[in-house]
């Protein structure tokens, strides 16, 4: 299942989930696990926890289920694993309800962790936290993209929806071994072939009504209640609306016709709007500067672009513009920054000389003080285009001349795409909005 925003519902979730899970059970071999019984070492614990399971993930990259496609947009599973954990940083309530249920587990069974029978106990604790945890992300992703409120909920509602369509799909393209359910489910006896059968070929073209159906015929024919007659309560609405059933099932299934190829059009037509305003903008501010200096009017300094430092001065000022930007890392903080750069086949040094190569007196860099580098670099990559001709080359991906890829530059900011893209249009706002000023 496709939606704006999101990158965790798709096909690659199920290899995501047991990679994350492979890395927890041998984080879990490593740190102390006993502090999920003292709050006050919870936060500590987190920190130990990321650190074992970013590594452990770094040695599974290169397997088969790390590079395995994790979504259509080209991340990988290892990708998609990396940025849900550092997620998990951000978004630490999850966090903590994961350590309760590990204390209140221990209330039961005592230190249950040092028991190789209890893995499937830690497994799903583990799955619990990140299920939940993807589904808020992507939900806040999708606000993001959209505009529109967006729960967990209701992305679960999404996906019960999407299920719910590719099950009856199954059917009704074995109709004649399922002939009765397709029945209850049409509302009515067949008498040969039903049309139907053909027309549905995507989730557009599912009915509710059907939906509705098919999960009342689940007690009958499968075994169990379909999810909108259980006894729960959280879809007990849905089976008497099935106007709002057909809204949701049409947004997935536009969206997914829209976005079969979404990162091109993304990138050639989405982002080429949003970049000519703002360089309409960039140019206007330029031509009231130069106008004043014309007339003789002092001119705001503020509001305009410094002209790029010439080529042989980038190395001269390198050292000098690492301690000004305050970025400066220590030894260890750099070693880090090496090996992610390694991972990403990126020079060892690319962060450290790229940082270095930033135009520290120009209007942009003023505006984006705040943000790192991989979020700067993915808001010239918007902008400008990934090969523009006044890029330094210490911004450059030596093995395509061209600045690193999104998932490159998440993979370096160490967070995941979808936070990439909220910041860097973020940072862009904030720009468009200083230059109309």
């Amino acid at each position: 299942m496709r939606l704006p925003g999101t990158r965790y519902q798709e096909h690659g979730w199920e290899q995501v989930r047991k990679l994350l899970g492979h890395c927890s059970l041998q984080a879990f071999r490593q740190i102390e696990m006993h502090h999920v019984l003292d709050p006050a070492q919870h936060a500590a614990l987190l920190d130990a926890y990321t650190d074992a399971v970013a590594a452990s993930l770094r040695l599974n990259a290169r397997n088969a289920r790390g590079e395995a496609e994790g979504n259509s947009y080209g991340e990988s599973v290892y990708e998609l694993s990396l940025g849900l954990l550092y997620e998990l940083q951000a978004q630490t309530a999850y966090w903590t309800a994961f350590v309760l249920a590990m204390a209140a587990e221990h209330t039961r069974s005592g230190a249950f962790w040092h028991d190789a029978a209890a893995e499937g106990v830690l497994r799903k604790k583990v799955n619990d936290m990140y299920a939940t945890l993807r589904d808020k992300v992507d939900a806040d992703n999708y606000m993001v993209a959209t505009g529109r409120e967006c729960s967990p909920n209701k992305i679960y509602t999404y996906r019960m929806l999407d299920t719910a369509y590719r099950e009856i799909s199954g059917l009704f393209a074995a109709w004649e071994q399922h002939a009765a359910q397709v029945g209850a489910i049409l509302g009515r006896p067949l008498a040969g072939t039903p049309i139907e059968v053909r027309q549905l070929k995507s989730i557009s073209a599912c009915k509710a009504e059907w939906i509705i159906r098919w999960s009342e015929s689940q007690a009958q024919f499968g075994g169990s209640p379909g999810p909108l007659h259980t006894k729960s309560k959280r879809f007990a609405s849905l089976k008497n609306s099935p106007d709002k059933i057909a809204v949701l099932l049409a947004e997935i299934g536009d969206y997914e016709e829209l976005s079969a190829n979404m990162d091109s059009a993304d990138d050639g037509l989405g982002e080429a709007g949003e970049a000519a305003a703002w360089l309409e903008d960039y140019w206007r501010v330029m031509g009231e500067s130069e106008q004043a200096e014309a007339s003789g009017q002092p001119h705001d300094e503020d509001r305009i672009l410094a002209a790029p430092l010439p080529d042989d001065d980038v190395e001269a000022v390198a050292e000098d513009t690492h301690l000004e930007s305050g970025e400066a890392a220590d030894s260890a903080e750099l070693a880090v920054e090496q090996a992610r750069a390694g991972e990403l086949s990126l020079p060892l040094r690319y962060l450290e000389l790229a940082r270095a190569a930033q135009e520290t007196g120009s209007w942009t860099v003023r505006m984006m003080r705040d943000e790192s580098l991989p979020i700067r670099l993915a808001v010239y990559h918007k902008l400008l285009g990934a090969d523009d001709d006044t890029y330094p080359d210490a911004w450059l991906d030596p093995a395509t001349g061209e600045l690193p890829t999104l998932q490159q530059l998440a993979v370096l900011d160490q967070i995941s795409m979808p936070t990439l893209r909220k910041r860097r249009n973020e940072a862009i706002a904030r720009l468009q909005t200083a230059g109309a000023r």
